[in-house]
């Protein structure tokens, strides 16, 4: 259950308990189009809480297993949790070639921990989804004394002159979905870098974590128009339209991109990693 929104959706105004339902529609497609998260990103995540000794992660929120993948990579123990019972179904298939993977299907704030605890809490793209009024005293509980709470995430940005979708669509947005305040230009690469301290846009956890160490690093992937609506298709911004708004638009877009673009468009990132310890 992740999302990388172009401007960070007030989670609230979703019902969080449909979300799995949103992202377990496309899947297939969310597994293909959505990025991961760059390796060095995973070296400093071991670097700084010590995961080279094999420890045991929690994911919360794993989607259809992109980071889970990274993560039994390294030989941790991944117990991973997913709401949507199709999105888990996917991650559990991507992942049958590791043995140190078991993915479970809940909501992190009504998931059984059946009195387990673990050494890293990990959640890509997913804590703005969980309930914070449950979830960073669960997070506190269950990890181990000196444990880590990791929140990875990617943000959309741009970079000045360079052509943007979102720029280049705005008529038709407002064509198609008048007056919707969920649209937006991408913050420039710079200003997110300059206001993404402690951590981020989720409600703060008071006491129950330490100082937090934040770490950014730059990505970019390119799609062609037909690319770029699928990429669209599978965030929560669009899933939310009725079908009948939604595929209208996402054609206008690809049609936009093979027309004034050259069939060719970026989806510029800032991959985020936030990193803090748990407090006694």
């Amino acid at each position: 259950m992740a999302d990388d929104p172009v401007v960070p959706p007030n989670p609230r105004a979703l019902d969080p308990h449909s979300l799995g339902r949103v992202f377990n529609e496309v899947p297939e497609l969310y597994d293909r189009v959505r990025p991961g998260y760059p390796d060095e990103l995973f070296a400093d995540l071991v670097a700084v809480t010590g995961m080279d000794e094999r420890p045991s992660v929690l994911e919360v929120g794993c989607g259809t297993g992109q980071a889970t993948r990274s993560l039994a990579a390294l030989g941790c123990t991944v117990t991973a949790v997913e709401p949507g019972a199709d999105m888990a179904a996917l991650a559990r298939r991507r992942s049958t070639m590791f043995h140190n993977v078991g993915i479970e299907t809940s909501t992190f704030e009504e998931w059984d921990d059946r009195g387990r605890r673990f050494d890293v809490l990990v959640a890509a793209s997913s804590w703005h989804w969980v309930d914070p009024g449950v979830g960073w005293q669960r997070a506190h509980d269950v990890l181990r004394p000196g444990g880590w709470m990791a929140l990875l995430g990617n943000v959309v940005v741009r970079r000045p002159g360079e052509p943007e979708v979102y720029a280049e669509t705005a008529d038709l947005h407002q064509r198609f979905c008048p007056g919707d305040p969920g649209w937006g230009r991408p913050p420039l690469e710079d200003e997110v870098r300059t206001t993404g301290e402690g951590w981020g846009l989720v409600e703060d956890p008071g006491g129950l974590f330490g100082p937090t160490i934040v770490r950014w690093y730059p990505a970019v992937q390119w799609f062609d128009g037909d690319g770029f609506a699928d990429l669209l298709r599978s965030t929560s911004l669009y899933r939310r339209l009725a079908r009948d708004v939604r595929e209208p638009l996402l054609d206008a877009i690809a049609e936009r991109i093979r027309t004034r673009m050259g069939d060719r468009a970026s989806r510029r990132y800032l991959s985020v990693l936030r990193v803090g310890q748990r407090s006694s």
